[in-house]
């Protein structure tokens, strides 16, 4: 009885556990806004190009500075990147807060985002593209960035 008791405790909190990511996740929609404040040099979305900062499809769980499209990141940028692993959701908030005290001598003249809920929105909006700008599910893309 003591371990079924225990499986169906621990099923359950799995399920809160998912449940919860979901629920912590931003909001895509409110991030679309938020992400108007990175369209001067970012792209996003089916026919994203580099601008004057790299195209965004598929960013979360992609590795920092890999791929977009033979973008050149900053010498400090791929210093900084080489040990990281994929774009989580703790990353972006670090890099997206505050990318020139991230990284001293980036390219990215962006001060940052510092609303709590305009990191968590546009992270969400970004976690929303597959690699080619489709739609994709973000909670389940934050999920596979988060075991890398």
């Amino acid at each position: 009885m003591r371990k079924v008791s225990l499986v169906i405790a621990g099923t359950a909190l799995l399920f809160a556990a998912g449940a919860a990511s979901a629920q912590d996740m931003g909001d895509p929609a409110a991030g679309e806004k938020v992400f108007n404040k990175c369209k001067a040099c970012h792209a996003i979305g089916e026919g994203a190009k580099n601008k004057i900062g790299p195209e965004l499809n598929g960013i979360v769980g992609d590795k920092p500075g890999a791929g977009r499209g033979g973008y050149s990141f900053s010498k400090p940028f791929q210093e900084w990147a080489s040990d990281k692993k994929a774009w989580n959701e703790e990353l972006l908030t670090t890099w997206i807060s505050d990318p020139r005290g991230t990284v001293k001598g980036t390219k990215m003249a962006f001060a940052g985002l510092k609303k709590p809920d305009e990191l968590k929105n546009v992270i969400a909006y970004l976690a929303s593209f597959d690699e080619q700008g489709g739609k994709q599910d973000p909670v389940e893309a934050l999920k596979a960035a988060a075991a890398r």
